[in-house]
């Protein structure tokens, strides 16, 4: 069997076309066609990204023969975690893009690779509108570290943000800072949790603040109080509120009225 019939067979298999393969290895779906026909010959790098795409030797695409190398149990490929991502992608395409892709470094309306780009991207790097993996980044985006307009991880930054250590306009986690920060430690503009650090209002256990609201301690530099408060005192809270909460924050005002 000449390398021209196996690179055609490997593509078949694995239910490539000739553009396909062509794109994967950067090269023209014309040299792909003279490959298989054995009017020419791929340079060692293509050969060896061949058979890193196609999980074979090089023994295996060089020499005569039909059998592959089969892998030992003890290097045998998880169905889970596969050693090497095999690239797949539709041929129907969205917007121009793959209607699917799978592959390292994969890039479709929905991208599934170790680097995805997308629609909806899923993989150890992602980047979409919808996106899951380690580094995520997206409009929503979930992730170890994950960066959005809506973003949830464990290390979380955006708009919205949730997670451990949470960065964001409005920002829940066990450590938060943003404009609107709840968490066991809250730091910005308002405040809510265990310990709350806020440059206009805190409220939670120890709260720190230009006003505090603390259940047994507080600190602040207009208002405080520890304990329980009264209707004049909620009453107090939003007036002094209302008067030194700049404009561009009213929204943001209006929301932590709803924690009195």
């Amino acid at each position: 069997m000449t390398f021209g019939d196996k690179l055609s067979k490997l593509r078949k298999e694995n239910n490539y076309t000739q553009e396909q393969l062509a794109d994967i290895l950067g090269v023209s779906r014309q040299s792909i066609s003279k490959w298989e026909s054995n009017i020419a010959y791929p340079e060692t790098d293509k050969l060896i990204r061949i058979s890193e795409l196609f999980n074979c030797t090089l023994d295996h695409l060089l020499k005569d023969g039909e059998k592959r190398n089969a892998a030992s149990p003890s290097n045998a490929e998880s169905p889970i975690f596969p050693k090497r991502l095999r690239e797949r992608k539709s041929e129907k395409t969205v917007f121009g893009l793959p209607l699917w892709h799978i592959g390292r470094n994969a890039r479709g309306f929905i991208a599934v690779g170790l680097n995805a780009r997308g629609v909806i991207a899923i993989g150890l790097k992602a980047t979409g509108i919808v996106s899951l993996g380690m580094l995520s980044i997206g409009l929503l985006s979930f992730g170890l570290f994950s960066v959005g307009l809506i973003s949830i991880g464990l290390f979380a930054l955006g708009i919205l943000s949730a997670g451990s250590f949470s960065v964001g306009i409005f920002a829940v986690g066990s450590i938060s800072l943003g404009i609107i920060s709840l968490g066991a430690i809250a730091v910005g503009d308002f405040s809510v949790g265990a310990l709350a650090i806020g440059k206009y209002f805190a409220l939670g256990d120890n709260a720190r603040g230009m006003i505090a609201l603390g259940y047994t301690e507080a600190v602040g530099s207009v208002f405080q109080k520890i304990g329980e408060i009264s209707e004049s005192d909620i009453t107090t809270v939003k007036q002094l509120l209302d008067t030194a909460v700049p404009s561009y924050l009213a929204p943001a005002n209006e929301i932590i009225k709803l924690f009195l």
